[in-house]
């Protein structure tokens, strides 16, 4: 039942939509105000909220499944890395719910009451999988937190200083918070939501989307006394032009969160300078953040450069480059299910696997340009394995407090240069990238499938060839032939009509582990024209554990071009003298139908572009695998020492 009561200490209208709230914060002196039946009560005053560039306000409305929502409350949470907003929601069949607000991310979460005992927050890793509420989850974030101010409608009293310590759980459809500010832990579970699928209304200003134009926070770095500026409230870490000193935006006398000793040519040069406003995907992007990471793998130093860019709705997006090799990027809401501690060899994520392809134990922010929505410091480390499947590449970092998941799309580095109106200014690529889509593989798929649709074609004229050509008998004739009286015989005559330019002749012999020599001559009657063929026939077979054989008791030859005519062979035996068997010869002589040589002749012209584009893609794989954890092993490695 809805109460509207009067402040206790200034009389303004104090409104409880919510029969679950039981505490309210005076929208005009800040008074907190705790409900008893029908009267209020001053508990003291509230902390005034941080300014920020959420586009929420008390009071915008908005649909979720289906079902009209409006926001009624706000407490905002003070942690390591800055501010978050958690935003109370009343829904029209009387659920309430809270809408998390970091870091450009936005989750719908609701309290779920289950039997079961929940972990104790002190046990709790980084990386670890538990089961709660008969679902699998993984441990994203553990925090230590506060909260530090609130507004509107709330189920629990808030204030300066409030211990929040928190557990976020993550699997590939849900997230879950464990909130161990009461005892037993209070559990929440619900999904990442995108901003415009909540079709909120009555924002802040009346916008439907963050302003990137804010007043600027001016201040002058503490190390070097150069400017320097903060955009926004999100804004938590600046690093200094001049010197490189990071600082602290949120604190008031600006603290120094870590320093380096650099001199400008140590410095890596941006290849997007900051401010550079440009177009991602049809959205709109603006560098205010560039940091460069160092991996030291056998004595070799790599080195990266990851853009921070700030889109539309208050979220984030990044670029990284190395070796001129660019990729868009973006933190994932909802992650595949993996363990941090066993590195698998492929894991399959929106539908498609990805294949290990590095881990690098300790990658280390060695530089730091621009603006940050984190506390970010020199020396900072994170362990980092990437999984890709061209042109996505997944990657996992994992830190102390934090496991994140991230899915980068490569891009060539003329559609950045593009998007950022710095054509002809960004270098071209530098070998092969881990998840570089290889230029090969549609030209092999093209290439292959070409080939299939030709030797299909090629093997249904050849069967029309075969289907209309018949073998036709042109002579049979047999001779018998004596050891010791074997002489040059002749056959009898056959005429080859004027169609007909290839003859076989055929010898059916009667061997038996033996022998037979002939020299054939084609003759023309008319011309004398002469073709010869010297042939030798073998058969033999024996009992060695088993029978076997070798050689044949059949023989063919083929004499092509052969003009029309009236012709004879002659054929001129030698026979083994150890022998004294007669063998006989059957002799014919064919026009054979039409062969396959010509088929098989075509297939291989046809593959030879489809087995050159296949050594080719073969050749880049090879390349690209060479700079990973599985690199090919070549024979001169795999040697050893003799």
């Amino acid at each position: 039942m809805a109460l509207t009561a009067s402040c206790p200490s200034c009389g303004a209208p104090v409104e409880f939509k919510s029969n679950s709230s039981v505490f309210a914060v005076c929208a005009y002196c800040q008074s907190t105000l705790v409900r008893h039946d029908q009267n209020l009560e001053d508990i003291g005053k509230m902390a005034p909220l941080v300014e920020d560039r959420s586009p929420l306000q008390l009071g915008a409305e908005g649909s979720y499944e289906g079902v009209h929502f409006a926001l009624i409350g706000r407490i905002q949470i003070k942690y390591s890395q800055g501010i978050w907003n958690e935003w109370h929601l009343l829904f029209d069949d009387m659920r309430t719910g809270w809408l998390s607000e970091a870091g450009g991310e936005y989750v719908l979460t609701f309290m779920r009451q289950v039997n079961e005992p929940l972990p104790a927050f002190s046990g709790l890793r980084i990386g670890q999988r538990l089961q709660v509420a008969s679902q699998v989850w993984t441990v994203s974030n553990l925090e230590n937190a506060a909260c530090v101010a609130g507004e509107g409608e709330l189920p629990f009293k808030v204030g300066a200083g409030y211990p929040v310590a928190a557990a976020d759980l993550r699997n590939e459809r849900h997230f879950a918070t464990l909130d161990y500010s009461e005892t037993p832990p209070l559990l929440f579970v619900g999904e990442a939501v995108d901003f415009r699928s909540l079709r909120l209304n009555n924002l802040r200003e009346g916008r439907a989307e963050r302003e990137v134009s804010v007043q600027a926070q001016v201040f002058r770095c503490p190390s070097c006394a150069s400017p320097m500026q903060a955009r926004s409230p999100d804004i938590l870490a600046v690093a200094c032009a001049s010197c490189g000193t990071v600082v602290d935006a949120a604190d008031p006398s600006y603290k120094i969160l870590s320093r380096v000793m650099r001199r400008r040519d140590e410095i890596r040069k941006l290849r997007l300078p900051l401010g550079s406003k440009g177009n991602l995907d049809g959205k709109p992007v603006e560098v205010i953040g560039h940091l460069v990471r160092r991996a030291r793998i056998e004595g070799i130093a790599y080195l990266w450069s990851e853009y921070l860019l700030a889109a539309e709705h208050g979220t984030y997006r990044w670029l990284t480059e190395y070796n001129g090799h660019w990729n868009v990027v973006d933190v994932l809401s909802r992650p595949p299910t993996s363990n941090s501690v066993i590195e698998v060899d492929s894991l399959r994520y929106d539908g498609e696997l990805f294949k290990h392809f590095s881990t690098t134990p300790l990658a280390e922010v060695v530089q730091i340009d621009g603006e940050f929505t984190w506390r970010v410091k020199y020396g900072e480390t994170n362990r980092v394995v990437d999984y890709v499947a061209p042109p996505r590449m997944l990657s996992k970092e994992t830190s102390n407090n934090d496991l994140n998941w991230s899915l980068g799309r490569y891009v060539a580095p003329d559609v950045i240069a593009e998007a950022f109106g710095q054509a002809g200014k960004l270098p071209a690529a530098i070998g092969v990238y881990a998840n570089q889509p290889n230029p090969w593989s549609a030209a092999v798929r093209r290439s292959w499938g070409l080939f299939a649709k030709l030797a299909l074609l090629a093997l249904l004229v050849q069967v029309f060839f075969l289907f209309i050509s018949s073998e036709k008998l042109l002579l049979r004739q047999d001779f018998s032939f004596e050891p010791g009286f074997a002489s040059e015989v002749q056959s009898r005559e056959f005429t080859l009509a004027a169609q007909q330019r290839k003859i076989a002749v055929r010898q059916a012999t009667s061997l038996d582990n033996n022998w037979l020599g002939v020299d054939l001559l084609l003759v023309n009657k008319s011309t004398g024209q002469a073709w010869p063929a010297a042939r030798e026939i073998s058969y033999y077979w024996g009992y060695d554990d088993g029978r076997w054989t070798e050689g044949s008791r059949d023989d063919e030859v083929v004499f092509r071009n052969i003009p029309a005519g009236t012709y004879y062979l002659t054929l001129d035996p030698e026979m083994s003298p150890n022998k004294g068997v007669a063998v006989r010869d059957r002799l014919e002589v064919v026009t054979p139908r039409t062969g396959w040589s010509n088929f098989v002749i075509v297939l291989i012209f046809l593959a030879a572009f489809p087995v050159f584009a296949s050594l080719r893609k073969s050749a880049f794989e090879t390349q690209r695998w060479a700079e990973s954890d599985h690199a090919p092993v070549s024979s001169d490695d795999s040697d050893g020492d003799d």
